[in-house]
């Protein structure tokens, strides 16, 4: 239906392949399980892992492929995104695309040999933690402190809407090093389950991503050794500004791929679903809404494989990586209102794919900088 990508060759299409077969037989299937528990299993992490799925970026001398190529990242989201589970498909990202390359570019030696084997595994599960109760994505406004203690920093405050907060065992935690300086205060430590006084809220009970596991974390005198900094003291913001192109690229890929995904259903409901002794896709209100739809979705894969091109290239600018966050969740979270609606009432029950495509879409336009945020990065572009 669609047009045929030019950004992938024979390879990226046998490991297309290889992500999609391994999504009906693993992920779909136990999704619905999930959904209850409000959380995926540790099972399904392992097993990520021991297919190569997960960190595929990662050096050979850390466990991982070596694959630096981030086309293979950008297929592994599409697939398991497309195939409408969400919660799931974000939290895989996050680790192997979002948390891990923190640990990668600016841990230290001794980090990095310790933690990235089970990153790539799936032994340990990532998180980062930047948003706080009182701050949103204002991170300057964060009043989690580190504070120096010699040997150590002790870590106080607490952190909010954590994805894989609840199962995680390595969190990349933003904190305030010098509250006076501002942004230039802001430093990056890694917080490890079983750290005295680090504990977790409850999974919150989410509008969607129902099998993502988000809950608050809490920070009480945690002593963090002087080791687990990332980077330098006081550089915290501008690694988080660094990382946050690839971040928003990514969230952009999963909302492109999410749409294209409950699109297709949504074009073969519409041919057997009958109303007025006829298929709703013989009506012309459906087929319109399908023209603009499918237009959206095609106009959606041009431009983000170019993003992606530019990414590989090392040239995808945070601009462009706002516009691409930002435009693709808006069109995600409209296609997924219009298939809702071409369901009827069938659009509004759990079990059907549109209604979790609406539900799971709401929040690509909050998280990773609301779309409003995008905006004002995209505009500063413009008018510099």
């Amino acid at each position: 239906m669609f047009v045929p990508s030019r950004i992938y060759n024979e390879e990226h299409e046998l490991f297309r392949s290889s992500v999609a077969e391994f999504t009906a037989k693993e992920i779909v299937p136990n999704d619905p399980e999930w959904e209850k528990n409000q959380m995926v299993t540790r099972e399904i992490w392992q097993k990520l892992g021991e297919n190569g799925f997960l960190c595929m970026q990662v050096d050979e001398q850390y466990g991982g492929l070596g694959l630096k190529d981030f086309r293979y990242s950008a297929l592994f989201i599409e697939e398991v995104s497309k195939s409408g589970c969400a919660g799931p498909a974000i939290g895989f990202s996050l680790h192997t695309d979002i948390v891990c390359p923190y640990l990668e570019h600016y841990g230290s030696e001794e980090l990095k040999q310790r933690l990235l084997p089970d990153c790539v595994s799936g032994k340990k599960i990532l998180a980062v933690a930047m948003t706080e109760p009182g701050a949103g994505s204002d991170l300057q406004g964060m009043k989690t402190t580190a504070v120096d203690m010699g040997d150590h920093y002790l870590v106080n405050g607490s952190k909010t809407f954590i994805t894989n907060g609840y199962l995680s065992d390595v969190v990349v935690v933003a904190v305030k090093t010098n509250p006076s300086l501002g942004a230039k205060g802001i430093s990056l430590v890694v917080i490890e389950e079983g750290m005295e006084g680090f504990t977790k809220g409850r999974p919150f009970h989410k509008m969607g991503l129902h099998s993502q596991d988000t809950c608050e974390l809490f920070f009480d005198n945690v002593k963090v050794p002087k080791g687990n900094l990332l980077g330098k003291e006081g550089e915290g913001f501008k690694y988080l500004m660094t990382e946050l192109a690839q971040e928003r690229l990514v969230v952009a890929i999963g909302a492109l791929a999410a749409a294209e995904g409950v699109f297709t259903e949504t074009v073969e409901y519409t041919k057997t679903r009958m109303a007025f002794g006829k298929s709703i896709a013989e009506l012309q209100n459906t087929r319109f809404k399908l023209a603009e739809m499918f237009g959206d979705v095609q106009e959606g894969r041009m431009f983000i494989e170019r993003c992606i091109e530019l990414h590989c290239a090392g040239k995808l600018d945070a601009a462009m990586a706002s516009m691409a966050k930002q435009r693709m969740s808006d069109m995600q979270c409209r296609v997924a209102d219009e298939c809702v609606q071409l369901h009827g009432g069938y659009g509004y029950i759990w079990e059907y794919r549109a209604a979790r495509a609406y539900a799971d879409a709401r929040v690509q336009r909050i998280y990773a900088g609301t779309n409003e945020i995008m905006k004002e990065l995209v505009a500063r572009k413009v008018l510099s």
